[in-house]
């Protein structure tokens, strides 16, 4: 079966897509907005969002241009995708991971700009306990 040009197949857009979320994750991740990042890199605000929403494929060049800016070796941005299997279709979209969550990366954008290290301490410890844990975490001791 041939594609017609400029087709993109299912997994392609899924490879994109997650190639877009790692980038608004990192690109949030240092506090930086889609201007910014589009005038690092020589784009608009609009091309970035749509790198982003994985509308657009983000060209080998850009990609090593995005790792660059944003201090991450190319393989950041595709860390966590899986490989697809010719006829194996997937249970369905899962729900998106709370880690790429724009309230998940403000929060821990903000706990690293805590200064002490006992108040972040104390409040992993009081995160842990609204949570209903009886541990305060692997790094509870640092």
């Amino acid at each position: 079966m041939r594609r017609r040009r400029g087709h993109r197949t299912e997994g392609q857009i899924d490879v994109d897509q997650h190639v877009g979320a790692r980038l608004r994750m990192r690109r949030t991740i240092l506090g930086l907005n889609q201007s910014q990042l589009g005038k690092a890199a020589g784009i608009t605000f609009q091309q970035v969002q749509k790198y982003e929403n994985g509308v657009d494929r983000v060209s080998a060049s850009k990609l090593y241009q995005f790792a660059s800016t944003l201090g991450v070796p190319v393989s950041f941005f595709f860390e966590g995708v899986e490989p697809k299997r010719r006829g194996v279709r997937g249970a369905g979209r899962q729900e998106k991971d709370p880690l790429h969550k724009r309230e998940t990366l403000e929060f821990v954008r903000a706990y690293f700009r805590i200064s002490s290290r006992a108040a972040r301490k104390s409040l992993t410890e009081l995160i842990f306990t609204v949570a209903g844990s009886d541990k305060a975490g692997p790094h509870a001791s640092r």
